[in-house]
């Protein structure tokens, strides 16, 4: 399976060690060397970088390493390739425009038969690739296209709705791990994958890591993220498909949805 990452920050910041030992993992440590992606948000913009070749060996993730790229919401994805060939176009993240702002998805699972669901018909939106990732994609892009363009801001509530629903009903095709932002919000939808050790699929699906500094401790390092500013207030919460780091990772029920801005998780009512 693919492996996902993906980061809500109070600041804007850069993930360093994080992105680092992710990226190991598409071809070194792991088995995933069949494309990876980056998306920084921009405000209602995002920048993706992407390249079918392995993360580890990718010259264009050196790029990104260099030029350390500062966003509040960064989601991340390397890819083990299921459906569809090695290729630029089957890589992810993917991104679509609605309502004026752009939303992007990573999916880490394998879904059966979900080209011929009887449920699953996007219209508007169509696929670049062959894969079943952009597929349900498009499929949400629909849901969500009726939710924003009938209101330019809905609220977190309604959002939440829609993406519990569709991750109730992509979750009966197979595992439906997947991360999404609309720019405002990152939300994280924990399932079942593959466990080193076990057969089968297996929750957790996803595990997150909340880390927090403020002025006081601003000599303090926190492995695994660089701030713009070391003295001023900073929430970060990570998630990523297995731990990048010794630190106390917390894993995701199956079925469960986080939902984060500016690096807290929000409690839905």
């Amino acid at each position: 399976m693919c492996e996902l990452f993906g980061m809500s920050a109070f600041r804007p910041t850069t993930v360093t060690f994080s992105l680092k030992e992710f990226s190991r993992h598409g071809g070194m440590t792991g088995p995933h060397k069949d494309g990876w992606g980056i998306a920084f948000y921009e405000g209602k913009d995002v920048r993706i970088i992407k390249d079918e070749s392995s993360a580890s060996k990718s010259p264009c993730l050196s790029f990104v390493k260099q030029h350390q790229f500062k966003s509040k919401i960064i989601i991340s994805h390397i890819r083990r390739a299921t459906q569809g060939e090695i290729s630029y176009s089957n890589t992810q993240p993917f991104q679509r425009e609605i309502a004026g702002r752009m939303h992007t998805f990573a999916h880490n699972g394998d879904l059966k038969g979900i080209n011929s669901s009887p449920i699953i018909k996007p219209k508007r939106y169509s696929p670049v690739g062959e894969t079943d990732s952009e597929y349900v994609f498009c499929y949400l892009a629909e849901l969500l296209s009726e939710l924003w363009c009938s209101d330019l801001h809905p609220t977190i509530e309604q959002r939440f709705t829609l993406i519990s629903h569709f991750a109730d009903i992509i979750s009966g095709y197979g595992p439906a791990n997947f991360v999404y932002s609309d720019g405002e919000l990152l939300f994280a939808h924990g399932h079942v994958r593959t466990q080193k050790g076990r057969e089968g699929v297996h929750p957790p699906g996803l595990y997150t890591l909340c880390r927090s500094r403020n002025g006081e401790n601003a000599t303090e390092d926190i492995r695994g993220v660089y701030f713009i500013d070391r003295t001023q207030q900073q929430e970060i919460t990570l998630i990523a498909s297995v731990p990048l780091t010794n630190e106390q990772w917390k894993p995701m029920a199956e079925g469960d949805i986080v939902v984060l801005k500016d690096g807290k998780p929000i409690k839905i009512a």
